[in-house]
């Protein structure tokens, strides 16, 4: 199991994933994911999700040694709908979805964190798309609900990262604590929204998201497209063997 699920008598439940040494998810790690948050949206006892990790850091995307691992494009399918039900999990839940994120949030991270409701970090959170250094697209959908338009592009382009006090500049980023404040500082966060009256909050959630001036499912989707695209030219092969043979602290 890389996600582990606790509930609070008041609502709220927490998902924490753990998969180390960088949270990066393999295909069945991100369905394992999607059907967490399922099964909590489903329940009429929850309130609101908490979203967290151990570790290093919040989430560094996709298990890259998996990809690699695999000569032909099944893992490539699998993952790509592992990461789509995952994202697409945390902005259909039926309660809001709060992401309490430390260290670093890169590739997948940001799918989850750009499709959660609130965004709270630590000071140390730093937040990017590294997919055009692994021969990948994917998560400009989720970055752009994080930062400008321009200022995300510049981050995609060079995989530049973000800190968290530059998306609270932005207005993305609800709070930002000392790391040891970062679990109790959600925890805090999360209950007073499982005070309200939960069919109000449920619904309130559906008016967002029915009122939001992007389809994230249907951009999402058409982003995944130019990853495929990009595997059978090759490129993407020789990106993420560079990548594995450098051996870089994270998986993009």
């Amino acid at each position: 199991m890389s996600t582990r699920i606790r509930r609070h008598d008041n609502g709220i439940v927490v998902l924490t994933m753990d998969n180390p040494p960088v949270n990066a998810l393999p295909a069945h790690g991100w369905q394992e994911l999607a059907e967490s948050l399922r099964q909590a949206g489903a329940d009429e006892r929850t309130r609101v999700v908490v979203l967290q990790a151990e570790g290093r850091g919040f989430n560094a995307g996709v298990d890259i040694k998996d990809l690699t691992a695999d000569p032909g494009h099944s893992k490539l399918v699998a993952v790509n709908h592992g990461c789509y039900e995952a994202f697409k999990s945390v902005y259909e839940c039926p309660v809001p979805v709060i992401s309490a994120v430390h260290g670093f949030c890169l590739g997948g991270g940001i799918g989850l964190v750009g499709n959660s409701d609130i965004i709270i970090a630590s000071a140390d959170a730093t937040f990017g798309l590294p997919e055009v250094d692994r021969g990948a697209l994917g998560a400009a959908t989720h970055l752009q609900r994080l930062v400008p338009q321009h200022y995300a592009r510049a981050m995609f382009y060079t995989g530049r990262t973000a800190t968290a006090h530059d998306l609270a500049r932005f207005g993305s980023v609800w709070e930002v604590v000392e790391p040891e404040r970062l679990h109790d500082a959600a925890l805090e966060l999360a209950g007073s929204i499982a005070d309200k009256e939960p069919l109000v909050v449920r619904r309130a959630k559906e008016a967002l998201n029915g009122i939001d001036p992007v389809d994230v499912n249907r951009s999402y989707r058409f982003e995944q497209g130019f990853t495929f695209e990009l595997n059978l030219s090759g490129v993407s092969d020789r990106a993420r063997e560079a990548f594995v043979d450098g051996e870089r602290p994270a998986d993009g």
